[in-house]
């Protein structure tokens, strides 16, 4: 009889040979297939790679293991679809094709409650533009509890998401999901910080990506032809709604070069994350102001 770690090793080297893409919060074959196989046995993440080694997998969580895997391979689907679960921030969400698979290094900002851009105790109002699952919104909120934080979306189908994760940690005190697009739900609203990780991907990258990304909302990833559209709304309207010592918190990813060169007077701060990811940039009220 397999041990759970040999499984493992089995589903990895598929994996492997069949050249999935990662990128939706694993980066490599063997933490993939973890994921996959400890969700089809019905065990905790958590458990120690000698409590694996040693566990043993009845035939029929073997082949029900062997058919997870296999689905990922034969339909590209990331296994955050798979297992219905992605974790972000240290915290667990419920995710399906609705939303877009956290995995946004803005998370590491989140565990540090914004700070050195603001002083944590201070916050007490925040927007998450784009809320798709409510990954940002709910670990702000877990992160700054003195803060009320909008949930901000376009689609209903991500806000009925969000709204399951919202109860799932049981925040609905503090975290409201507003529909709207962008700002235009939001007059008179200000916040001590707005933080987005909007569409962001152009035409010819979009055409490009790995079948994986497929089964995410197009409406979370598209942004026009240099991937601008949804950012350049942000920059235009942010100012605004921002308190006097506010901060801006955006995700660019690979739209970075684009967004400096239309915007060359902007001084971005671009941030550097312990966990890799980049593309994200922080700007104060005073600057998006400036004249």
């Amino acid at each position: 009889m397999l041990t759970v770690q040999a499984l493992i090793t089995e589903g990895a080297r598929r994996l492997a040979r069949a050249r999935v893409c990662f990128g939706h919060g694993t980066d490599n074959a063997r933490d993939e297939a973890g994921v996959l196989v400890l969700h089809a046995l019905r065990l905790r993440r958590a458990a120690s790679g000698a409590a694996l080694s040693r566990r043993r997998v009845p035939a029929a969580a073997a082949t029900r293991a062997r058919a997870l895997i296999t689905r990922r391979i034969r339909e590209r689907i990331p296994s955050a679809y798979l297992t219905g679960v992605a974790g972000f921030a240290g915290l667990s969400f419920r995710v399906d094709p609705r939303v877009l698979i956290p995995r946004s290094p803005i998370a590491e900002l989140i565990e540090r409650g914004f700070a050195p851009w603001v002083e944590p105790q201070r916050v007490r109002r925040v927007l998450d533009l784009g809320t798709g699952s409510g990954c940002i919104a709910v670990a702000a909120a877990r992160a700054l509890p003195r803060a009320r934080v909008d949930a901000v979306d376009i689609s209903p189908a991500a806000l009925a998401v969000a709204a399951s994760n919202v109860r799932r940690h049981r925040l609905g005190a503090r975290v409201r999901l507003v529909r709207s697009d962008h700002f235009r739900a939001l007059r008179g609203r200000t916040y001590d910080i707005i933080v987005s990780n909007p569409p962001y991907v152009g035409a010819r990258e979009l055409a490009g990506l790995p079948r994986e990304y497929r089964h995410e909302p197009r409406l979370a990833l598209a942004a026009g032809r240099a991937g601008l559209d949804s950012v350049r709304i942000i920059l235009r309207e942010a100012a605004r709604h921002l308190r006097p010592r506010g901060v801006l918190v955006v995700e660019v990813g690979n739209t970075e070069l684009a967004l400096r060169r239309a915007y060359p007077r902007l001084p971005f701060l671009w941030l550097a994350f312990e966990r890799g990811g980049g593309g994200v940039f922080v700007l104060t009220r005073a600057q998006l102001a400036a004249p």
